[in-house]
């Protein structure tokens, strides 16, 4: 209750009236998210390569991790991604399905041996790109919160006008579209065969919609009838950059530990072109119906479709992993990465983000990460299997909003090249607020499941 009064008061107070899209702390929150996504061997293991390396998609944890490589190699990497989410609004449920198939990953590693004798004895450079967030996805959500907020017909020429004042039900409609790409560049080399140094600059370009429709339908207790929709649309482009480092060293032939950083995204320029301005009173495009008039208001009428150009920049958290691995031979590995993010250090800026900045430092908190990933070798054939966990950034979130998460899988190797393939399920809780300026009205409680099949080729060079 604690969080629901939170966000309530918050969307109340950054949102302009009859809002019901993203506010810019949630934005902020969204682009500061990680699909962790990658190879299939990354997946299967729940990403926990921070000690590890010798995988393309170390590169993005810590990039000393692909100097481990002994060859010259690359790899692209496609995944099936199922999403159910399941809408409780006042007592009714929902389930919204979405699939979506991407190219999630596909980059190459470079080997180079020193001419020289000299100790520091490899050098790699990789270059990589993956999908780091697909924000496609959507939900549905329908009840009767008993409270009617269109309760006027603009066009009403009754005197007194006509108070359509009853609820009847309300439903609800959101999608995101768009995704948040990442390149990443890096050099690694290693020295005396036991330390791995690398450092990485990473670019990343952002493409985010949401379209938001809400319609109401109401009543005033007499037979008359009142139908309110509400669209709302939101396009945000922004291109951002970051630097990461860090070392693994091997202790010994069975265990090794590293440590790496990686800066926060710095999104220099964020465009934002959206509807929701004044029109006509209403901050979105509006219609409405009535039953006791054959004149239906449009604010859209016309042609009139007003919209905002807005642009500002964000930084998001900074990224601390440790980690460690035990190696058991040729057989077989146990990794663990344990990250840390502080989000109270986001920030807005180039407009007056007063409200949301202070949002970040009083409600938001130091959030930790425990990634476990092992493998163990037949001949030929690897399997593989990872637990994730990480924690809400919310210091009012309830447990069941923290992200947890298995996942599985297995590989071949043919020599010249490799196949890998991969499955994994999360699932978290949320909320989402369509009615911010009004307090009384519950949030839709939603339920998330993403389950993902990822499939990996790689070659060597």
């Amino acid at each position: 209750m604690k969080k629901l009064i939170t966000f309530l008061i918050l969307f109340a107070v950054t949102l302009t009236s009859f809002s019901q899209s993203l506010g810019y702390q949630d934005l902020a929150l969204l682009f500061s998210e990680n699909d962790a996504n990658g190879t299939a061997r990354f997946t299967s293991m729940s990403g926990a390569f921070g000690a590890l390396g010798g995988d393309i998609s170390s590169i993005n944890i810590n990039p000393a991790g692909i100097a481990v490589f002994n060859n010259s190699a690359f790899s692209g990497s496609f995944n099936s991604r199922n999403t159910d989410i399941t809408s409780n609004y006042y007592g009714t449920s929902r389930n919204n399905q979405n699939q979506f198939f991407n190219l999630t990953q596909a980059g190459a590693v470079l080997v180079f041996r020193s001419a020289y004798n000299s100790e520091w004895e490899k050098f790699a450079i990789g270059f990589n790109y993956r999908m780091k967030k697909d924000y496609n996805n959507g939900f549905s959500a329908v009840g009767n919160s008993g409270i009617a907020t269109f309760r006027d017909f603009p066009l009403d020429n009754n005197t007194p006008t006509i108070d359509y004042n009853v609820a009847e039900e309300q439903r609800f409609r959101n999608n995101y579209t768009g995704e948040l790409n990442e390149v990443s560049v890096a050099f690694s080399a290693v020295h005396q065969n036991k330390l791995y140094v690398g450092g990485g600059l990473n670019f990343y370009d952002l493409n985010f919609r949401q379209r938001a429709t809400l319609t109401e339908f109401n009543n005033d207790g007499n037979g008359n009838t009142l139908e309110a929709n509400f669209y709302q649309e939101n396009f945000v482009t922004g291109a951002g950059v970051s630097l990461n480092a860090g070392f693994i060293y091997k202790a010994s032939k069975n265990f090794r530990f590293g440590l790496s950083y990686q800066t926060p995204t710095w999104f220099t320029e964020v465009l934002e072109e959206s509807n929701i301005v004044n029109n006509d009173g209403y901050m979105g495009d509006t219609e409405i119906v009535v039953s006791n008039d054959n004149v239906i208001y449009d604010n859209t009428a016309g042609g009139n479709f007003p919209s905002q150009n807005f642009i500002y920049r964000l930084k998001t958290p900074s990224k601390l992993t440790a980690s460690a691995a035990l190696i058991f031979g040729k057989s077989g590995l146990l990794s663990v990465d344990y990250s840390n993010k502080n989000f109270t250090n986001m920030n807005l800026s180039d407009a007056d983000f007063y409200g949301e900045n202070q949002f970040f430092q009083n409600e938001l908190r130091n959030v930790y990460a425990l990634n476990i990933g092992t493998e163990w070798r037949f001949d030929r054939f690897s399997v593989r299997g990872g637990y994730k966990f990480e924690q809400d950034p919310l210091k009012t979130a309830l447990d069941s909003d923290n992200l947890q998460g298995y996942s599985f899988g297995g590989g071949y190797n043919f020599g010249n090249f490799k196949i890998d393939f991969s499955y994994s399920d999360n699932n978290r809780t949320a909320f989402y607020n369509s009615y911010p300026q009004f307090p009384s009205v519950n949030s839709t409680e939603l339920a998330i499941s993403n389950k993902v099949f990822t499939g990996t080729v790689t070659i060597n060079l």
